[in-house]
């Protein structure tokens, strides 16, 4: 009887090692490592070792191996990014954390488009990511919701030259919000998002000399209830905490870490 497959062929698959996607490492995304289920944010790394910081402020360094770390929900191996241009004396760094690009003339917005739900999160994107948002000429555009996501999107009509990115709030397991952005099934489509209920508790509460956001009782509307227990009201309070934001470190890192991908993802 003749074997299509020797069987020690099938000995030596078993033994091969996996192979990982390859992921560069980024100050603010957010990953777990897989073998302790140790999950946070990327603060540094160095040729041995990337340092996480959870949500209790704890820092732990882990090494380089491949598949050690899931992003996105999948096994993932992280690496270094390769050699940038160092700023030099006269260069102009962004909100971003990036080296501004030399001026240019204004550009015609190209086909994709980063979608988030409100005029807050728009302004918030513009404030921080406004240089490179132009220099790559894509339009942000908010939503007010994302209730029927899946229409919006099929009439949207994503391309490979018209990529979209959503950036949804609360995206969390088990929300309404995860629901919809699973209904969501496109290839040059990225939905993402961070697991805060409202944009505002992305910036970190010291911006505007808080220790922490006001707890919100369940079913009131989330800045209604924040400007009651800090006497004050959504329209004058939103420019405060908007001015004083001014860079990428004002936020926290589970919103860096979404806008990035989404960013990478259109342009």
């Amino acid at each position: 009887m003749a074997y299509e497959r020797d069987i020690l062929d099938d000995f030596a698959d078993a033994r091969r090692q996996p192979t990982y996607r390859a992921v560069e490492v980024a100050v603010g995304m957010v990953v777990e490592h897989r073998a302790s289920g140790f999950c946070g944010d990327v603060v540094k790394w160095s040729s041995e070792a990337v340092t996480l910081r959870d949500r209790h402020g704890q820092h732990r360094h882990f090494g380089w191996q491949d598949g050690a770390f899931a992003f996105d929900g999948c096994p993932v191996s992280l690496h270094r990014p390769t050699a940038r241009r160092e700023a030099g004396p006269t260069d102009r760094i962004t909100a971003s954390g990036s080296i501004a690009g030399p001026a240019q003339p204004a550009r015609v917005a190209v086909g994709s488009r980063i979608w988030v739900e409100g005029r807050h999160d728009a302004e918030l994107l513009e404030l921080v990511w406004g240089d490179e948002l132009r220099e790559a000429a894509v339009v942000v555009e908010p939503q007010h919701g994302i209730d029927d996501l899946a229409g919006a999107v099929a009439s949207f009509r994503p391309s490979p030259s018209r990529r979209l990115g959503v950036l949804v709030d609360h995206l969390v397991s088990g929300s309404k919000e995860q629901r919809i952005a699973a209904g969501v099934v496109d290839a040059n489509v990225l939905v993402t998002g961070h697991p805060f209920v409202d944009v505002w508790a992305g910036i970190r509460p010291s911006v505007v000399g808080i220790d922490a956001w006001p707890e919100v009782p369940k079913g009131r509307p989330w800045k209604e209830g924040v400007c009651a227990a800090l006497g004050t009201d959504v329209a004058t309070f939103w420019p405060t905490i908007r001015n004083r934001v001014t860079t990428y470190a004002d936020l926290r890192p589970e919103l860096v870490g979404a806008v990035e991908r989404l960013l990478d993802f259109v342009t």
